[in-house]
């Protein structure tokens, strides 16, 4: 699975099921992701992709703070990061 940096996707495993994150690099097998609030973009999470749904929506992750990232992750799964 080749996700590129900005795309959104949703947690299907772990402590932050449900919860839509935006890609921000890869790093030996595993994405890293990050939602600007439990995992800023200083430090994210390393996650195994397959513990991931991808949207086919993107953010844009380079250059912006972590409100601006909650901010468009917000708009691009309408309105909440957290599924229910």
């Amino acid at each position: 699975m080749d996700l590129k940096t900005g795309t959104v996707v949703i947690s299907k495993a772990g402590r932050d099921k449900g919860r839509a994150l935006a890609v921000v690099g890869q790093a030996d097998g595993y994405v890293l992701v990050a939602d600007g609030k439990e995992r800023p973009l200083s430090r994210p999470k390393k996650k195994n992709p397959m513990h991931l749904s991808v949207t086919n929506k993107t953010v844009r992750t380079e250059s912006v703070s972590d409100k601006a990232l909650r901010r468009a992750l917000g708009e691009a799964v309408g309105g909440s990061t957290k599924a229910d």
